[in-house]
């Protein structure tokens, strides 16, 4: 029999930790080669994190403490993203830009939201948060810090790679110029 105090029923739970796991398989494929620049991607970037991160801020205008963890997640996922840039081997061919972004800070960041989310879960169905509503979810300081890190990462990455493609005769790792 259902436990009417429980929020969500496991077959729920089930599902949303089965969707997750895929979604973190496909991304995590996506960190560890080669790629090939497609501004739609970097721009749709630009667009989903800001507004993410914005939307997040403004619903927490009245707890100052999860908007300053949003804010310091902001800002060290920009300066992650700036390493991350210089870490990235770039590759100039015929068919575009080639890129391999550094697969550790990448996957380091997708599997601490991963974890965060896990636990969050765990503390749903357990019963454990007294309030299992959605805005009480990321509500928490630490779940922002990770959400804010994620959304500075990946628009700081985004803009680090529109700028590199605007930008010719830079050095690739072999130390040669690159031909626009």
């Amino acid at each position: 029999m259902a436990n009417p105090s429980h929020p969500l029923p496991a077959a729920v739970l089930v599902l949303l930790g089965l969707f997750v796991a895929w979604r973190l398989f496909r991304r995590m494929r996506r960190l560890v080669g080669r790629q090939h620049f497609r501004p739609a991607r970097a721009w749709l970037t630009l667009l989903f994190f800001p507004l993410l991160a914005l939307f997040l801020l403004v619903t927490q205008a009245q707890h100052p403490l999860a908007a300053a963890a949003e804010l310091l997640g902001l800002g060290i996922g920009v300066a992650l993203a700036v390493y991350g840039l210089r870490l990235t081997r770039w590759e100039p061919t015929a068919v575009g830009l080639l890129y391999t972004p550094n697969a550790h800070i990448g996957i380091a960041l997708t599997l601490l939201m991963a974890v965060r989310v896990l636990v969050r879960l765990i503390q749903i169905s357990s019963g454990s948060m007294p309030d299992p509503s959605g805005m009480a979810f990321v509500r928490s300081p630490l779940t922002l810090l990770i959400v804010g890190m994620l959304a500075g990462y990946y628009t700081g990455y985004a803009v680090g790679l529109l700028r590199r493609r605007k930008a010719p005769g830079k050095r690739n790792d072999g130390g040669e110029a690159e031909v626009g």
